[in-house]
Parts: structure tokens; C-alpha cells; sequence
């Protein structure tokens, strides 16, 4: 049965746990969020990545700019891996970033702003496996609104799975998956925690406040039943503690 974590290591050590079943299951391009307002994203990274240890050096990180790597290379300096940059330079230039040796890739945060690099440096990384750890692909301000930012979201961002998925709506709501479940809605009610919905696809905005608006199963299958929770107790000192 899925379960809400209790804590952000909690959440980390699940998110490895559905990356790793995602990468079992063949899917090579995969996507990790935790949605939380100032989250400070380096120590979730640097919590997340020994999932990939086993790679040693043909593992390899970018970041979306070169301030944020060479911080990175500061912080792990005794990494056996690579710390790169996206980098804007031509397609030639990112091209040499990507290695036949490589075999493993983790994106941490990269944005809109990227994606013409990114889609460049996936087409070099081709079928070997990548993760997106918090990006940022879509803003309609970057991308775009019309037929040029549909052909994007078809070509590149529509291949992204997303595996691991956890938003608080509000103080007593969250959205979460976990790979291979399905999308679920969880309700706080009196210091107890309830699933309200399971989804096959993430829910829409309007979705979600049809279905906070009803309270109400949106599955063939019943609810989980209300139990105290050992879950986040509460969703305003969980994002308390992950701010800190």
C-alpha cells in the first residue's frame, strides 16, 4: 500500500526506490519532483545521488548553469564522477559532454531556459538512461504557448516519466506518486490522513478541485481508510522542516 512519507529522507529514500523499479521496468528517461517552497535543492541532490554509486565515473551530473557546477565540484570534491554544466554553446560543444563511456545521467533543476540544450544533449545520451531531479521544463513565457512549444512538449518533454511526485496543494492536501503506483490525492482531517483519489495521469488543476471540491473516491476502488498518521502529522511543519 503507498504511503505518504514521514519525513523529506523518507521521501528521498522512496523516490530512489521508484527510480530504480522505472529503470528495471526500461524506462530511460525519468523524472523526480519534490515541490516545496525553498526547498534547498544541494542537500536533496546530495542525498539522492548515491543511488547511483555503483556507476562510479560513468555516471555523470549537470547542472543548468556553471556557477552551480563548479559550486558542486567545491562541495564534492572526492566524487568520482563527472559535474558538468548544460552550457549554451553550440550543438557541437554540448555534444563533447556526452561520452560512449557514460552510461547514467542526472539533470539536476534544469528550466525552460535549457531545454534547446537539453533536447540537443538527450539526442547524444540517445537510449541510455537519464534523470530530471526538480526541472523546471515548461513556462509558456520560454517556451512558448503556440504550435512551436506543442512540438516541443511532444517531441522532448512528453518522454519524461514521471516517477516520483510530491506536492502539498495546501496545508492539509497533497499530490503524490510513486512508481509504479498511480497518481494519489491525500486529505488531512482532524490529524488523520486519507487517500481520497487514485488517478492513471496526473490530475489537471481543475481536476484536483473537482475532486477536493467532492471529497470523494475517484477510483473504481475504495479509499484508504482514515488512520493517524505517522505521515507528515502536519504538512505546515513538514515544509517547515524542509525550509530549514
Amino acid at each position: 500500500m503507498s504511503e505518504l512519507p514521514n519525513s523529506l529522507e523518507d521521501a528521498i529514500a522512496q523516490s530512489q526506490s521508484a527510480v530504480q523499479a522505472a529503470l528495471t521496468d526500461g524506462c530511460t528517461r525519468l523524472q523526480v519532483d519534490f515541490l516545496f517552497p525553498e526547498l534547498k535543492l544541494m542537500p536533496v541532490a546530495e542525498q539522492f545521488v548515491p543511488l547511483f554509486t555503483e556507476y562510479d565515473s560513468r555516471f555523470k551530473i549537470f547542472f543548468a548553469d556553471a556557477g552551480a557546477a563548479a559550486l558542486a565540484r567545491r562541495d564534492w570534491s572526492d566524487a568520482p564522477f563527472q559535474i558538468l554544466d548544460i552550457g549554451t554553446g553550440r550543438a557541437a560543444s554540448l555534444q563533447t559532454k556526452i561520452q560512449p563511456e557514460d552510461e547514467i545521467f542526472l539533470f539536476i533543476a534544469p528550466t525552460s531556459v535549457e531545454v534547446p540544450q537539453l533536447e540537443k544533449l538527450c539526442e547524444a545520451i540517445a537510449d541510455r538512461p537519464l534523470i530530471f531531479l526538480n526541472p523546471r521544463l515548461e513556462d509558456s513565457g520560454t517556451v512558448g504557448i503556440g504550435y512551436a512549444a506543442r512540438k516541443v512538449r511532444d517531441r522532448f518533454i512528453s518522454t519524461i516519466e514521471s516517477c516520483y511526485y510530491l506536492r502539498p496543494v495546501d496545508d492539509q492536501t497533497a499530490l503524490y506518486r510513486c512508481y509504479p503506483g498511480q497518481w494519489e490525492v491525500w486529505i488531512e482531517n482532524g490529524g488523520e490522513y486519507q487517500k481520497i483519489a487514485e488517478l492513471p495521469t496526473r490530475p489537471s488543476g481543475d481536476e484536483l478541485d473537482l475532486i477536493l471540491m467532492k471529497g470523494q473516491p475517484q477510483t473504481t476502488t475504495n479509499a484508504v481508510p482514515a488512520r493517524k498518521p505517522s505521515v507528515f502529522k502536519s504538512l505546515q511543519r513538514f515544509l517547515k522542516a524542509l525550509s530549514s
